[in-house]
């Protein structure tokens, strides 16, 4: 009987088909175990066809439904293990799979893939530009050298044109995967030497054979890391039920490299919008810190709670170990800042959310007579007090005030300060503090005390755009700095709440130590494109506050429908649209669990609760963490969508009034900086929103859109 194994390939294809067509894989692949080998080549239903002209002559396509082809790579050496590649529409299957080719590498012994057609296109040009280049990127290693790490003759030839790390880049979509990371590592200087030690060993079975073996289902089990093989009859079933949170943590070759890269000098970032893999990314960054010494302690940390929950969900799904598990904290700046100062000074102040705060400094503002609103003292306090961690009268006087539109002489920073001690008397009469003040409160301890007693070996940071100098703080001094201090990953481009930061300014170098992912794995590109017509015209400061970010190179390898953006006359109206969307998205085999619904307010968020449920539709609120088993739409602010994702969402009350919400934005004539500022946030909260969506994507609003839609008209129901 055929033996199945599903490439990574495969599970990326998959996730994204409908129903019926995930159906049809389902019952083909029952049909492979059920068949013998010489049943499957005498076409028992499934069609299993040769590809004229492929490059690769195991190629071979079964039949999934009328319209859809599976891709398969059969065996031509007595094996019996097939390898499913992909599911693609019919025509495409044949283009895809006559352009690649599968071969073993003679180093690691894993099977790779490269798209030989477009390898030998590109590389006769590329040698006559080669040929006029002053120096090229792997001239010091000679071929026997780069032979020795795997680098085969075709990939060689490519090599030796190769004239920079962009150009490098740019053909890694193209190359063996391996082959592709050894060259990686040569180009940050790593010597052959340990790019052997810390590529190829790790990546070679510890009992393969002394040579290549070109039998397939040899090569297959040499590549666990990329193929999943079906060992048992019923393990098919349970493979192909699997969640896709189950499969979020497989990682694309691009992705790998920067995860499991051995080590790094000192603290790394990477960034991308998105959908890249950041997440992925950093958790198996967590795995491998764990892997270099049964010792290592890891804080692996984000910004709010329902993404400290998914992380824990899905380093679980990765590590399978519950001793690794317990070397990990999960959790929230503000949590373990929270902790920490519990720990350490042996109680913490009753920590006061943004209201409460304002209220505060409404008083403050008025027993003072101050001439300012109490947002302005609150963003001086937060984006200069707490920002550069002042600590005095002196400091502040001094203290600059870049990216503060309204200028402030001698005379009124002592008016502020004043207001800042009043504040800061009222809160500890209270026996309560911001937020921001415990973590500031927690760098201070943190750094007065042992961190062999209470630190971390590293601390891994999710979604890091959003926090603020004060929570880095704490993280840098959460952990020694050195080797592998921090793992940081963000996204500029979804900063939703107002936070500046100079990474360099905190003693946190990533000089060197910077990686980029630009392809979209989540969200079509029809969803990504349009979601990105919100920020149109928006310059977005870098992750460490150094420069400009730019989503230029961007892209989705998926397609789908276009998102469907509509308006309606009453909110009424826009729920009941909404209802009978969801309908339609349950009737397409999506499960509940996989649709969200976001709202700016929570108020409007209950009217679709009532509407769902009256209409025998589950539904809960992500606030509540409701597990994976638990079924039911998610309900979520625009807030809350913050790092989770969905098959299908729908963003309602996308309205004039909400998104840009007036109470969250600035007046230009009180302070322009800060208006643009805040206007950037919102924009950037939609952004955010939209790109939750990885199949369908539903916009709509009453009366008014938002003013950042201008660029939306209706489009075809997804």
């Amino acid at each position: 009987m055929p033996q199945l194994a599903f490439a990574n390939s495969f599970w990326q294809s998959y996730d994204v088909l409908e129903k019926p067509v995930r159906a049809g894989v389902r019952k083909a692949m029952e049909k492979f175990q059920q068949l013998s080998i010489a049943e499957l080549h005498a076409d028992k239903g499934l069609h299993l066809e040769s590809v004229n002209n492929a490059r690769d002559p195991r190629m071979r396509t079964i039949r999934i439904t009328d319209f859809w082809r599976g891709v398969v790579l059969a065996p031509d050496d007595g094996s019996d293990t097939f390898l499913l590649l992909n599911v693609v529409p019919h025509d495409n299957a044949y283009t895809w799979a006559a352009k690649r080719l599968y071969t073993v590498n003679t180093a690691t012994r894993a099977l790779e893939v490269r798209n030989v057609v477009a390898i030998e296109q590109l590389t006769p040009a590329l040698e006559k530009a080669a040929a006029q280049a002053p120096t090229l990127l792997f001239a010091k290693h000679s071929d026997t050298v780069l032979r020795h790490l795997g680098i085969d003759e075709q990939v060689l030839r490519a090599v030796r044109t190769i004239i920079d790390k962009p150009q490098l880049e740019a053909f890694g979509m193209l190359l063996p995967e391996d082959q592709f990371e050894v060259l990686e590592y040569l180009a940050e200087g790593f010597s052959p030497d340990e790019v052997y030690r810390d590529v190829v060993a790790e990546r070679r079975p510890a009992d393969a054979t002394p040579e290549p073996s070109e039998n397939l289902a040899v090569a297959i089990a040499n590549t666990k890391s990329r193929i999943t093989l079906v060992t048992r009859p019923d393990e098919l079933a349970e493979i192909l039920d699997k969640p896709f949170a189950a499969w979020r943590v497989f990682l694309h070759p691009s992705q790998r490299r920067v995860a499991y890269r051995v080590s790094y000098k000192g603290p790394a970032q990477v960034t991308g919008g998105p959908g890249t893999g950041k997440t992925v990314v950093a958790l198996h960054r967590v795995k491998h810190l764990l892997s270099r010494s049964a010792d290592n302690r890891v804080l692996l940390t984000t910004y709010t709670n329902a993404l400290a929950a998914t992380l824990r969900e899905n380093l679980a799904l990765l590590l399978h170990d519950d001793q690794q598990l317990a070397r990990v904290e999960v959790t929230t700046v503000n949590a373990f800042a929270n902790r920490t100062v519990r720990a350490l000074a042996g109680r913490v102040p009753t920590p006061i959310g943004d209201a409460d705060e304002r209220q505060v400094w409404r008083r403050v503002c008025r027993r003072l007579k101050l001439p300012w609103t109490e947002q302005f003292l609150a963003q001086e306090f937060r984006h200069v007090v707490l920002a550069q961690d002042v600590r005095s009268r002196e400091e502040y006087s001094a203290a600059s005030r870049r990216g503060r539109g309204a200028a402030l002489g001698a005379r009124q920073r002592d008016q502020v300060w004043d207001a800042v001690e009043m504040f800061s008397a009222e809160l500890s009469a209270a026996g309560t503090m911001t937020h921001l003040q415990v973590c500031a409160k927690a760098a201070q301890l943190l750094q007065d005390t042992d961190l062999t007693v209470h630190g971390y070996d590293h601390v891994v940071v999710d979604e890091a755009q959003d926090l603020h100098p004060a929570q880095w703080r704490v993280l840098r001094a959460a952990v020694a700095p050195g080797p592998d201090d921090l793992f940081i990953t963000g996204d500029p481009h979804q900063r939703i709440y107002d936070s500046r930061v100079s990474l360099g300014a905190l003693g946190i170098s990533v000089a060197g130590r910077s990686s980029r992912l630009r392809i979209n794995y989540r969200s079509t590109e029809e969803i990504l494109s349009w979601s990105t017509g919100v920020l149109v015209g928006s310059r977005v400061e870098d992750l460490g506050g150094e420069g400009e970010d730019s989503l230029t190179g961007y892209r989705s390898l998926l397609h789908g429908k276009r998102p469907h953006a509509q308006g309606y006359p009453t909110s009424q109206a826009e729920v009941t649209s909404l209802v009978k969307r969801v309908g339609e998205w349950l009737e397409q085999g999506v499960q509940p669990s996989e649709i969200a619904v976001c709202a700016r307010f929570n108020t409007l968020l209950t009217s679709v609760y009532d509407e769902l449920t009256g209409a025998g539709i589950p539904a809960v609120r992500v606030r509540d963490q409701p597990g994976a088993d638990v079924d039911g739409v998610r309900l979520a602010t625009m807030h809350a969508m913050k790092g989770l994702e969905f098959r299908c969402v729908a963003v309602v009350g996308a309205t004039a009034k909400a998104v840009p919400f007036a109470k969250e934005v600035t007046p230009s004539e009180v302070d322009q900086l800060q208006h643009d500022s805040d206007m950037l946030r919102e924009r950037c909260l939609l952004f955010v929103a939209s790109t939750r969506a990885r199949e369908a994507l539903h916009v709509s609003w009453s009366g008014m859109p938002s003013p950042f839609l201008s660029f939306a008209s209706r489009s075809e129901p997804s």
